[in-house]
């Protein structure tokens, strides 16, 4: 279930803006769930996130909402010892554990959603697209 009050719609755009800012292509499904719904909670049996947001320029209100936006998220998560090199984080479980997208070097991210785990740098394939978080 989504948090409605931090999520909402956002312009493809944005998303635009981030594929240049980080040199890769968002995943189809990604882009259409984050357009309809930017951001919020994934819940499943065995997860709980806080899905990071695209930065939403439109005005005030969404440059608040989108601060802890998925380009900048991703630039201080490859500070992070073991933090893969194709990783993009798409979001956190409060506990410093990220869900990332990857890509093969290509910088075309694939639909697949991986934990990692901060404190051993191990991913493990947890979802085939997002909407199997999402649910």
């Amino acid at each position: 279930m989504e948090d409605e009050k931090m999520s909402f719609p956002i312009e493809e755009k944005y998303i635009i803006e981030t594929e240049v800012e980080l040199n890769v292509k968002f995943p189809t499904e990604f882009k259409t769930r984050m357009i309809e719904s930017n951001g919020g909670e994934l819940l499943s049996d065995e997860f709980e996130f806080n899905l990071y947001p695209f930065f939403d320029k439109s005005d005030r209100k969404r440059i608040s909402r989108t601060c802890n936006h998925i380009g900048l998220e991703t630039k201080k998560a490859r500070e992070w010892n073991g933090f893969p090199v194709n990783g993009i984080a798409i979001g956190s479980d409060g506990f410093g554990n990220l869900i990332i997208l990857t890509h093969n070097g290509k910088g075309i991210l694939k639909d697949e959603i991986y934990f990692w785990n901060h404190e051993n740098g191990q991913t493990q394939k947890i979802a085939k697209t997002i909407y199997e978080l999402d649910e």
